[in-house]
C-alpha cells in the first residue's frame, strides 16, 4: 500500500493540520474494519503494517496518547492486534480497560454471564456460520459467515431471548450482537481515556455502528472520521482501512512536525534583507522563509521559520525533474553583494538575486527576485497571512498572482509564468517550472501594500536601491580591524532602524530560541529605549547621525503621548504606541519544535531603570559628531535627568527583564547615574544650565553603587544590592567611568565574571536562577563588554582573542543573532541583533584606536 496524504480529502488534510497541533492529543481508533480490514475468519483479522506502524509512532511522541477500542474481547484484541505496550487497548466495547477486569465483576454478574452463554449456545447450535464469542463480561453472537435469512432468524431469537433479561447491556454492529453484564459504550471509554491522559483534543476512527456513540460524544477542536457506508455522526469519511493508515500517518507526520520542527536551518546561517521599511529573512538555499505584512512587526505573512513550508514560504530552486526522490542540488554559495543589501544564492547553472526595493512609498513595500541562468527552476509561492490563521486564494492574471484574503492588498508580478494553484483546504499554493535561457533572467516581484500588477523596470530599480545603500556606505569612517565585517553590521543595523517613524528594532525575528526545544523565545520585533538608543549610538560614532536625529524625534513623540518621563515604558512598538498583550501563536510549532511562539512583549510593563542612561549618552554622542546640541535635544536631557531624580532609588526588573520581582540591580543604578554625569557635560561643553541638584545627585548615586554595590565576600560589583550573583552588566561600573577602571574592585570584578560567566568564545548574562525553565546560550553583547573591559585594564591579548572567537560565530554572510551555545556551536536568539553588531562594531572600533 502506497497511499499519499494527497489522495486524501483537502478538508480533511486542512483538520488533521489543526489536530496535530493541540496540546495533548488523544489518538483513538476501532479494530476490525479500521485498522484491520473485514475478513470472513475473524480469527484472522490482522492489522495494516503500516497502520500499526503509524500508532506505534504517534504513541512515541510526547503529550500524544494512542488507543484502540474494539468490541473484541481486551486478550483476544492483544493477541491479535500485536500493538506495541504503548498503544492503550480497550476491549469488550468499552468495558474492559484491562486483563484482569473478570476478576472484577461481582457473583451475580458473573452468574448472570453464564446463564447467557447457556442461552446463547442454545440458539446457535446447529446454525452453520454463526459462532459465538465468549468475553469475560459478555458474550457475542457472530453471524458473518452465515447466510442472511438465517442470520436474521438467529438475530430475532436473540433480540427477544436473552436480549431482554433484566441486567443485560445490548450492543449491535455489523454482523455481531453483544449481550454484556455490565455498561458497555465505546463513548464512555473514549471520555474516560480523555479524562485520564488530559487530552485538548481527540481523534477517533471507526466502521461499524457501535462506533457512533464514540462519534457523539465528540466535540469542538475533536475529529470523528467515519471508515466506509452508512449513517454517521461523524464530520469526514474515508472509503477503506487503506485511507485509515494514511490518516494516521499523515498525522504522524504533522504532529511530530509540529513537536520537533522542521529541518530548520542554522539560525547564523539566515540572512536578512531590508529596506527601512521592512524586513525578511532568506534560507541558505533562496527560501523565503519570515516576513511580515504590512510592516516588521505586523503578524507574518511567510512565517515558514517558526512554522515549516505550511506556514507560509517563497521558493526558489533548481528543478529535480519531476523525480519526486530527487533532490534539489545543495547551493554553491550565498553573499550579500558588497556595501548593500542585495543577495545572491548561487548554483552552478543558477542565480538568485533577492533585494527589498529601496525608494517605494511609506506603505508598500517590493520584494524582488530576478532569477538568471541556464537552467530549469521550481518555484513556489505559498503566502499565510496573519500567521497562517487567514485562507488564502490566489487568483491569476496576466501580469501575475493576486493574493485575495489578506488585510493589506498583495500580489506577486510575474507576467507570462504558467502557474499551477493548489488547494490544501484553506489556502491555497502556486507553482511553475521556469526554464531559464541565458541572458534572459525572470523577475518576480511580490508586492505588498499595493494591488499593482504592471510591469516595472527592474534594473533600474535595482541600481537605484544598491545606490541608495553604496552612497550612505561611503560617508562612514570605519575601523581597521575586521573592516568588512563592520561594515556589515553597519548595514544590519541600518537595515533594522525604521525611515517612517525613527524606530528601531532591537532584532528581525519574533521566538527563535534561546534554547532549542526551550520556552524562552521572545519577540524583538520592538523599538526598546535602551537598544534603540545604543544602535543609534554605534552609527554615530561611524558617521551617521541621521538615525540617532530620527529615533531621538520618535523619543520626543512618545514622551508627548504620556504624563512625564519617569512612566516611559522600556519599550513601545516602531509606531511609538503601547504594545497590545503578550500572546501565544498556539498553531505555529516554533522553530525546530521551539514553542511557545509568542507575539507582543510583556517587558513593555516592566520597569527598567537603565533605560534614560543610554538615551542622554546618544545625545551627547550625537553632539560632539555634530558640534551642537538642538534645543529639544536638550529638553530630552532635561526629561531624562528629572525621571532619574524621581525613580532611582527604586528596585527595577533589570536590563534583562527577568520575570521576577524587582530588584535594585547595578547596572540599572549605574545608567541612572550615567543619565546625570553626562547631562552635566553636555552642559558644560554646549554653553547649557546644569540645573540644580544634578552634580549632587550624582555624587550620592555613586556612593549607594559602591558601598550597596561591592560584594567583599565575593570580591565583586554584583548583580544587585540583594543577593552574591553575579551579572556581566554590572562590568558597566568600570566600562561608564562611575569608577576608574584602575580600581582594584573592578579588576577583581572583570576577574569574577570571567571566572564564573565566561565559557570559551562567549560570556552569559548570569547564572543564577530566574524563575523559567531551561538554559540559554551566552550573549554576543556580553562577551563585547568583557573584551571592553580586557582592555580598560590592560588585557589586550585576551581582548583580541575573545574578539576573534566573535568574529568566528558570525555567519557566512556575516550576521549574527542574540547567543551562542559554546557546546553545541551553534547560534541561538533573535536574528540579526542589534546588541550583537553594536558590540562588534564597538569592539573592532576599540581595538583599532
Amino acid at each position: 500500500m502506497a497511499l499519499t496524504a494527497e489522495a486524501l480529502p483537502a478538508e480533511l488534510r486542512r483538520v488533521i493540520v489543526q489536530l496535530a497541533r493541540t496540546p495533548r492529543l488523544l489518538v483513538a481508533c476501532d479494530y476490525d474494519g479500521t485498522l484491520a480490514p473485514i475478513v470472513a475468519d475473524p480469527t484472522q483479522a490482522k492489522p495494516l503494517p503500516e497502520s500499526v506502524h503509524a500508532l506505534r509512532s504517534l504513541a512515541d511522541l510526547p503529550a500524544t496518547t494512542t488507543a484502540v477500542i474494539s468490541g473484541r474481547a481486551l486478550r483476544d484484541l492483544a493477541t491479535l492486534s500485536r500493538l506495541p505496550a504503548e498503544v492503550y487497548l480497550v476491549g469488550s466495547h468499552g468495558s474492559e480497560f484491562d486483563v484482569g477486569f473478570v476478576h472484577e465483576l461481582d457473583p451475580e454478574a458473573t452468574q448472570l454471564r453464564t446463564e447467557l452463554q447457556v442461552a446463547l449456545q442454545d440458539i446457535v447450535r446447529g446454525k452453520d456460520g454463526v459462532t459465538l464469542e465468549n468475553k469475560p463480561a459478555s458474550v457475542a453472537v457472530h453471524v458473518r459467515r452465515a447466510e442472511p435469512e438465517l442470520a436474521e432468524r438467529v438475530f430475532e431469537a436473540v433480540r427477544t431471548g436473552p436480549a431482554q433479561w433484566e441486567g443485560v447491556q445490548v450492543t449491535e454492529g455489523k454482523a455481531v450482537i453483544e449481550l454484556a453484564v455490565v455498561q458497555t459504550d465505546k463513548g464512555n471509554a473514549l471520555d474516560a481515556l480523555r479524562h485520564q491522559v488530559g487530552a485538548t483534543a481527540a481523534i477517533f476512527v471507526g466502521d461499524d455502528v457501535t462506533d457512533e456513540k464514540a462519534f457523539a460524544r465528540l466535540t469542538g477542536p475533536d475529529l470523528g472520521i467515519k471508515v466506509g457506508e452508512g449513517e454517521t455522526l461523524a464530520d469526514h469519511r474515508i472509503p477503506t482501512t487503506g485511507e485509515v493508515a494514511t490518516v494516521l500517518a499523515f498525522l504522524m507526520e504533522e504532529r511530530r512536525t509540529w513537536l520537533y520542527g522542521e529541518q530548520a536551518p542554522p539560525i547564523e546561517r539566515l540572512t536578512m534583507l531590508a529596506n527601512e521599511r521592512n524586513v525578511a529573512l532568506l534560507t541558505p538555499d533562496a527560501r523565503l522563509t519570515w516576513m511580515c505584512h504590512p510592516g516588521p512587526d505586523s503578524a507574518a505573512a511567510f512565517a515558514d521559520l517558526l512554522g515549516g513550508p505550511g506556514a507560509g514560504h517563497f521558493s526558489v530552486r533548481p528543478h529535480s525533474g519531476g523525480n519526486g526522490n530527487k533532490r534539489s542540488p545543495l547551493p554553491l554559495g550565498q553573499r550579500y553583494v558588497p556595501n548593500t543589501m542585495t543577495v545572491e544564492t548561487r548554483w552552478s547553472r543558477l542565480l538568485v538575486t533577492d533585494y527589498l526595493a529601496h525608494g517605494t512609498d511609506s506603505h508598500r513595500t517590493d520584494l524582488v527576485r530576478t532569477i538568471s541562468g541556464g537552467t530549469a527552476v521550481e518555484v513556489e509561492f505559498a503566502p499565510r497571512p496573519e500567521f497562517g490563521q487567514v485562507p488564502v486564494r490566489l487568483t491569476p492574471e496576466a501580469g501575475g498572482l493576486r493574493v485575495q484574503g489578506t488585510s493589506e492588498p498583495m500580489v506577486l508580478h510575474s507576467p507570462g509564468v504558467a502557474w499551477e494553484v493548489t488547494s490544501d483546504g484553506m489556502h491555497e499554493s502556486a507553482s511553475a517550472v521556469l526554464e531559464l535561457a541565458e541572458g534572459q533572467p525572470i523577475v518576480l516581484e511580490l508586492r505588498t501594500g499595493t494591488d499593482d500588477l504592471t510591469a516595472s523596470d527592474e534594473p533600474a530599480r535595482r541600481a537605484a536601491t544598491e545606490s541608495y545603500w553604496t552612497d550612505w556606505m561611503d560617508q562612514l569612517v570605519l575601523p581597521e580591524v575586521e573592516r568588512d565585517l563592520v561594515a556589515r553590521s553597519a548595514l544590519t543595523l541600518r537595515g533594522l532602524c525604521h525611515a517612517d517613524t525613527g524606530g528601531i528594532m532591537a532584532a528581525a525575528t519574533t521566538s527563535l530560541p534561546e534554547e532549542i526545544g526551550g520556552v524562552r523565545n521572545w519577540d524583538y520585533r520592538y523599538c526598546w529605549l535602551r537598544d534603540g538608543a545604543m544602535t543609534a549610538q554605534a552609527l554615530v560614532t561611524l558617521g551617521s547621525t541621521t538615525e540617532a536625529e530620527s529615533f531621538l524625534d520618535w523619543l520626543h513623540r512618545v514622551l508627548e503621548s504620556i504624563p512625564g518621563p519617569e512612566r516611559l515604558h522600556p519599550l513601545y512598538s516602531l509606531q511609538g504606541t503601547g504594545l497590545g498583550p503578550e500572546a501565544v501563536i498556539d498553531s505555529l510549532p516554533g522553530y525546530a519544535g521551539s514553542r511557545p511562539v509568542r507575539v507582543g512583549n510583556l517587558a513593555d510593563q516592566q520597569v527598567q531603570l537603565d533605560v534614560f542612561g543610554p538615551v542622554v549618552e546618544l545625545i551627547a554622542h550625537l553632539a560632539a559628531a555634530t558640534g551642537s546640541i538642538r534645543d529639544h535635544d536638550w529638553d530630552l536631557v532635561k526629561a531624562m535627568a528629572e525621571a532619574v531624580g524621581q525613580r532611582w532609588f527604586e528596585p527595577d526588573h533589570g536590563i534583562w527583564e527577568e520575570r521576577d520581582v524587582p530588584r535594585h540591580h547595578v547596572y540599572s543604578k549605574v545608567m541612572c547615574w550615567v543619565t546625570l554625569d553626562r547631562a552635566v557635560k553636555i552642559a558644560e561643553t554646549y554653553g547649557r544650565e546644569v540645573q540644580d541638584g544634578w552634580v549632587t545627585l550624582r555624587e550620592q548615586i555613586a556612593e549607594d553603587v559602591v558601598k550597596n554595590g561591592w560584594h567583599p565576600d565575593v570580591q565583586a560589583f554584583t548583580t544587585a544590592y540583594e543577593g552574591s550573583d553575579l551579572d556581566a552588566a554590572s562590568l558597566h561600573v568600570g566600562l561608564s567611568g562611575l569608577i576608574d577602571p584602575a580600581d582594584e574592585r573592578f579588576q577583581a570584578t572583570v576577574t569574577a565574571i570571567e571566572a564564573e560567566l565566561r565559557s570559551g568564545s562567549t560570556v552569559y548574562r548570569y547564572r543564577r536562577d530566574d524563575g523559567l525553565p531551561g538554559d540559554e546560550g551566552g550573549f554576543h553583547l556580553c562577551a563585547a563588554w568583557l573584551i571592553e573591559a580586557y582592555l580598560l585594564i590592560g588585557r589586550r591579548t585576551e581582548a583580541e582573542e575573545l574578539f576573534q572567537q566573535i568574529v568566528d560565530t558570525a555567519g557566512p554572510t556575516g550576521l549574527l543573532s542574540e547567543e551562542y551555545d559554546p557546546i553545541a556551536e551553534r547560534s541561538l536568539g533573535n536574528h540579526p541583533q542589534a546588541y550583537s553588531h553594536l558590540g562588534l562594531i564597538r569592539c573592532a572600533q576599540l581595538l583599532s584606536a
